[in-house]
């Protein structure tokens, strides 16, 4: 009974901070999986799995409060779901670990990027150049790597200067899509998974969906990019130490 209440407060934390800033269900709780042993392949089809039932509870909410940009929306769609089922069978042949360094680096990167422009004064613009693109690679690599869809797609958005809020609701209602069609490709191909693991992470994610839809709405737009910005570069710095580590 213990270890269910852990998984319930691991998505719950972990839904939490993405919801509220677009990114980190996928990398926390894969962190936590692979720590306890458990195969990447496994790990991704778990998380995702519980995903799909937070990420849905976490659209709604967004939805309800207005954090979604209907036309952003439209271009992640159809991208995103291609590229999650993609990446999804792919894993059963690849080893995602491979991708991680140059991952981590780009992440770092676009997270100082977004530091930087919490720093000064733009307009938040309409991004609708190469969205289909970063739609598919965002995904891509979230269902090879466990985690990814929200770091990758949400902080290049915000690099490019798009609204915030509107960024973030609309990138976490898209997700929902995303983890949907890479959980059908895993249990298509790994069978089924570790349903205590999801449904502790998809308790706590959906108690914590609606809060993190309201802390985006009410947070102003500097806070939520410079915690934005922190939060991609600190994953991502631990992600690329963990990884160069061993090697040396």
């Amino acid at each position: 009974m213990a270890e269910i209440w852990f998984y319930i407060f691991v998505g719950f934390a972990a839904q939490l901070v993405d919801g509220a800033l677009g990114m980190a269900y996928g990398l926390i709780a894969t962190s936590l999986l692979l720590g306890m042993g458990v195969t990447p392949a496994t790990a991704s089809a778990t998380v995702h799995t519980s995903e799909v039932f937070t990420t849905g509870f976490s659209a709604f909410w967004h939805h309800y409060f207005g954090n979604i940009d209907k036309a952003l929306f439209r271009r992640l769609l159809l991208p995103g779901m291609i590229g999650a089922g993609i990446g999804a069978y792919l894993l059963a042949s690849i080893s995602g670990d491979l991708l991680k360094p140059f991952i981590a680096v780009y992440l770092i990167v676009l997270g100082a990027v977004v530091v930087i422009k919490a720093f000064r004064e733009f307009p938040p613009i309409a991004v609708t150049k190469h969205v289909a693109p970063l739609g598919f690679s965002g995904a891509l690599v979230d269902a090879i790597g466990g985690g990814g869809w929200g770091p990758i797609v949400a902080s290049t958005l915000l690099a490019r200067g798009s609204h915030a809020r509107l960024t973030v609701g609309t990138v976490n209602a898209v997700e929902f899509f995303v983890t949907l069609t890479a959980s059908l490709v895993f249990i298509a191909t790994l069978g089924m998974m570790q349903w205590k693991i999801i449904l502790g992470l998809a308790l706590g994610g959906m108690l914590a969906a609606p809060i993190g839809a309201y802390i985006v709405k009410k947070i102003p737009i500097r806070p939520l990019m410079f915690f934005v910005g922190f939060l991609i570069m600190g994953l991502s710095g631990l992600t690329l130490f963990k990884t160069i580590a061993p090697r040396l």
